[in-house]
């Protein structure tokens, strides 16, 4: 029997983070995560609550996108794995395996992108939480997905959490230069929300599509067969399991 959505630790958490009683742990939390508020859009002490500095905009210009058309822009910032080729629909995560049937919840889109590559963008507290396009092109409505909410941490992986089976939404994103991109947005614990702010139609490089709500979280971008080359010192880190810090 499943608990009233009203009563979930989940749902309690998040609402005391977005309550104004949350603001006095906005510079605690800066300074034990260490985290750079100067590149905030606003001084830490406007920000109403804790949730709210955590779904902060940047300062115009904090993240300058690269505008080679060659190359594929990093959604977001994060921990980022690779895989050139998915063999067989499965890839592994942090030792968690999953299929991307699993993971797109529509088995005929997943036979679509097997043999494919995949991009994971892992976000921790102390990132920016905002994720954006990573390509210009035409954007689908995003899809959800899931209903369950597990931690992404690596070692929650390791140990068999379906993290990769949690609350997520799917955008299909048609591009030149890449072909059908798909964007996974993965909720984690703490977060059950995620917001879309763009606009279903044509999209530029960079520019926003949405925000996670308090809590841990990833982006993935999963690209049909033969259109991504990923670049040798990501894939053989990824070989590795060692994620590497990217910036969006």
């Amino acid at each position: 029997m499943r608990r009233p959505r009203h009563l979930t630790p989940n749902l309690l958490y998040g609402l005391y983070q977005r309550s104004a009683r949350s603001k006095r742990a906005i510079p605690s939390f800066i300074e034990s995560l260490g985290i750079d508020a100067s590149e905030a859009e606003r001084p830490a002490g406007v920000y109403r609550s804790l949730d709210d500095f955590f779904t902060r905009r940047l300062k115009p210009g904090a993240r300058p996108v690269d505008a080679n058309p060659a190359h594929l822009v990093s959604p977001a910032d994060g921990r980022v794995l690779v895989y050139p080729r998915i063999e067989n629909g499965r890839m592994s995560v942090k030792g968690a395996r999953v299929t991307l049937r699993e993971l797109l919840g529509d088995a005929g889109r997943a036979k679509a992108y097997d043999g494919g590559s995949v991009v994971v963008v892992r976000l921790a507290p102390p990132d920016y939480h905002r994720f954006h396009f990573p390509e210009s092109g035409e954007a689908r409505e995003a899809e959800k997905i899931g209903w369950h909410l597990y931690s992404v941490n690596p070692i929650a992986l390791q140990a068999g959490a379906p993290s990769f089976k949690n609350k997520r939404q799917v955008t299909q994103l048609e591009t030149k230069t890449f072909g059908a991109l798909l964007i996974l947005e993965i909720g984690a614990l703490g977060v059950g929300r995620i917001v879309q702010t763009y606009r279903a139609g044509p999209v530029r490089r960079g520019a926003e599509k949405g925000f996670f709500r308090f809590g841990g979280s990833t982006v993935m971008i999963v690209a049909p067969p033969g259109r991504l080359v990923l670049d040798e010192d990501l894939v053989d880190a990824s070989r590795a399991e060692l994620e590497t810090l990217v910036k969006m």
